[in-house]
């Protein structure tokens, strides 16, 4: 078995039942992703993609707060797409696919993309800098890739970011704590980015923007 094809499986292990009350218990934790659909500013027509869209959740919402936006979302967990299916039906265009390594045209019929969207994925994708780098192949001129997840919890107490990450760990989640360092790399050579931290580290927030 291939890493993607094992990674899908243990994916779907992970959440074939918890898809079932996925969204109604991560909006407790997952914090900063309505800042990041806000910061979006989605005009009618672009094209948005969701990289590890999961239930649908943040398609859903960026296609009320931009009408006319045209979405797309992959998964590499089935189960996942099960409920992203169920939620989004014909608003969305979505497919099962490896974030470090995707073909848009075949999944979608599209070859680049005006946003491309992170939320709480980077922490559970092993490579998760191949990931970065794949979306950025794909991000059309102008375009603007949107990221958010775990911070390094530098402002919060000790106790509560041990805490944090231990429970997190249960889910094959791993706060990415080099992410702000990591989005800064890719900065030049034609692209901008800004990065912010959230509720005092808990969520680090970063926008990639290619220029040319």
């Amino acid at each position: 078995m291939t890493d993607a094809a094992s990674h899908g499986q243990l994916m779907d292990d992970v959440y074939r039942y918890q898809r079932l009350f996925y969204d109604i218990t991560r909006k407790h934790y997952l914090l900063g992703r309505d800042h990041l659909i806000a910061a979006m500013e989605v005009r009618a027509g672009e094209r948005v993609l969701e990289v590890a869209c999961g239930t649908g959740r943040n398609l859903a919402a960026i296609g009320r707060r931009y009408p006319g936006a045209e979405l797309y979302g992959f998964d590499i967990s089935e189960q996942m797409l099960i409920s992203a299916r169920r939620k989004l039906g014909a608003t969305a265009r979505l497919g099962q696919g490896d974030a470090c390594s995707f073909d848009p045209v075949a999944m979608f019929g599209q070859s680049g993309f005006d946003h491309i969207v992170f939320s709480y994925s980077l922490s559970m994708i092993p490579d998760w800098e191949a990931a970065l780098a794949e979306a950025l192949c794909h991000l059309a001129p102008g375009g603007r890739l949107h990221i958010v997840d775990f911070g390094d919890q530098a402002g919060l107490p000790m106790w509560f970011k041990r805490m944090l990450r231990a429970w997190l760990a249960r889910f094959h989640v791993a706060p990415r704590d080099t992410l702000p360092d990591a989005l800064h790399g890719l900065a030049g050579a034609g692209r901008t980015a800004r990065v912010s931290s959230l509720r005092r580290g808990y969520a680090t927030y970063g926008c990639l923007r290619r220029d040319v």
